[in-house]
């Protein structure tokens, strides 16, 4: 199969799950709350099932949920980056020199000192951590949805994807502890490690094995699977959320405009990223369909595995994994303003490379 089939194949109509996936995280808020209240002793069970800080069934559902996505990542298509070197280059820039900056500066601003006095003090370290880790990894799976949303090149998607993947293995934990040591904030490096290992490394290489396996039952046998496998993405993803929310509940019942005050930097976060990122390209003269996919690259987080890390690192009950949720809360809703955002802009976009290349 060729990395141009296997971009298209990649890249979906936007399904009922994802459609609507701020309900279901919505629904699982309340459900999360509720079950919480009513039997606390079986969360705080298992809320003690964890290996070097690791909670063991949040670790099998972020598996379920991020194996499923992995598959459909050719990282043969990094041969083809230099064909779209612009393109690739502005989303790098927004990606891993911008956005977790960016983000830790905001949270900097609004956790510690806008919002501070109506935010429980001793929850602002955890908080700035959950922000970070939000941003510190690009989204792997929704973009090829956002992607076909704004008629960008599956191609484009299909190999920043695979790239960002690829650098995401080495430089997140460096990355992060970065961040966070700049934020005054302790990492625990093993956890750090064994979180990357468990929720990157490992699902990268099982995910490619079982790709390759599927593939060697034809194209057909592949595409079936991918798309039988995708709904267990979405139900392992609401259920970690019930999880998290069920621990949450508490502080959330007590606080309930701190999801508020977590929103306001992670919404500015994602419209100053994607606008640098849509100016960017045009400034260089990249094509509509390729700057819509970077800028929407360049915007969104893999707030997956920010979930996962977040609890691995802070545990369920902190103020990073209720950050992090809130990223997850707000992402679908947002993306699509920015993908209506890209569309409506087009012929706007596309006037200055006509104006460029009557110059020319």
């Amino acid at each position: 199969m060729s990395s141009m089939d296997t971009a298209r194949s990649a890249a979906p109509a936007i399904g009922f799950f994802e459609r609507y996936l701020t309900v279901w995280v919505a629904l699982c808020i309340v459900s999360g709350i509720l079950l919480g209240q009513v039997l606390p002793q079986l969360f705080q069970t298992i809320s003690r099932m964890q290996v070097a800080q690791v909670n063991l069934p949040v670790g099998v559902l972020i598996w379920v949920m991020i194996i499923p996505m992995l598959v459909k990542i050719d990282f043969a298509a990094m041969t083809q980056v230099k064909s779209q070197w612009r393109g690739i280059g502005v989303t790098l820039f927004v990606n891993w020199v911008v956005k977790p900056f960016s983000m830790a500066l905001l949270g900097w601003i609004f956790i510690r000192h806008v919002f501070a006095p109506w935010l429980p003090a001793d929850q602002l370290d955890s908080y700035v951590a959950g922000l970070i880790l939000l941003a510190a990894a690009p989204c792997t799976a929704m973009v090829f949805v956002w992607s076909q949303l704004c008629k960008g090149d599956p191609y484009f998607t299909l190999s920043q994807v695979a790239l960002n993947d690829s650098i995401m293995i080495v430089a997140f934990a460096p990355l992060v502890a970065l961040l966070l040591g700049l934020s005054a904030i302790t990492v625990p490096w093993n956890t750090l490690i064994i979180s990357v290992g468990l929720y990157i490394v490992v699902p990268v290489m099982l995910a490619q094995l079982l790709r390759k396996r599927l593939l060697a039952r034809g194209e057909q046998y592949f595409h079936r699977t991918v798309a039988y496998l995708s709904p267990y993405s979405i139900c392992a993803l609401l259920a970690a959320l019930v999880l998290l929310f069920a621990f949450q509940g508490q502080a959330i019942v007590r606080e309930p405009l701190v999801i508020a005050m977590l929103a306001v930097p992670i919404l500015i976060q994602v419209f100053f990223n994607s606008g640098l990122a849509y100016l960017l390209n045009r400034r260089l003269g990249v094509a509509h369909c390729v700057a819509g996919p970077s800028s929407l690259i360049g915007a969104s987080n893999f707030f997956e595995l920010a979930v996962a890390t977040a609890t691995s690192l802070f545990g369920f009950e902190s103020g990073a994994a209720l950050a992090t949720v809130v990223g997850v809360l707000i992402e679908v809703p947002v993306m699509l303003l920015v993908v209506g955002i890209v569309n409506r802009s087009q012929s706007w976009y596309e006037a200055s490379n006509r104006i460029k290349g009557q110059k020319a």
